[in-house]
């Protein structure tokens, strides 16, 4: 009767530890290989590029502007999360596009990814 109860626990631990194992990457941050392809689908590269000015700055030029700045990180988020009003290259100004996603870890690898251009 043990062993067949030590058995019981065992399965369910192991069915446990598969189903965590697989909803573990619904709730990963993205990784840098996901960022790219996430701006090209949100827009983001409508208006920049990474080594060149468009509309708006180059990655580029973004990360050598807050290149040693400790709210760096902080401020490309604000960016991306409140809509802000820029000035473009030509001088005109709107309000910057919101990012779909509000997942701070999200967020954080993208700023991660446009400040290491």
């Amino acid at each position: 009767m043990k062993l067949n109860t030590i058995i019981t626990s065992l399965f369910g631990t192991a069915a446990a530890a598969v189903a965590l194992s697989l909803s573990a990457p619904a709730f990963a941050a993205m990784d840098d290989a996901a960022v790219e392809p996430y701006l090209k689908k949100a827009g983001c590269f409508k208006c920049h590029a990474i080594d060149k000015t468009k509309k708006g700055p180059s990655y580029k030029k973004i990360a050598e502007k807050f290149k040693g700045k400790p709210d760096a990180e902080a401020k490309v988020i604000k960016n991306l999360t409140t809509s802000p009003k820029v000035k473009l290259e030509d001088g005109t100004e709107e309000d910057h596009k919101e990012v779909e996603t509000k997942d701070p870890a999200d967020l954080k690898a993208i700023a991660k990814w446009v400040l290491s251009r």
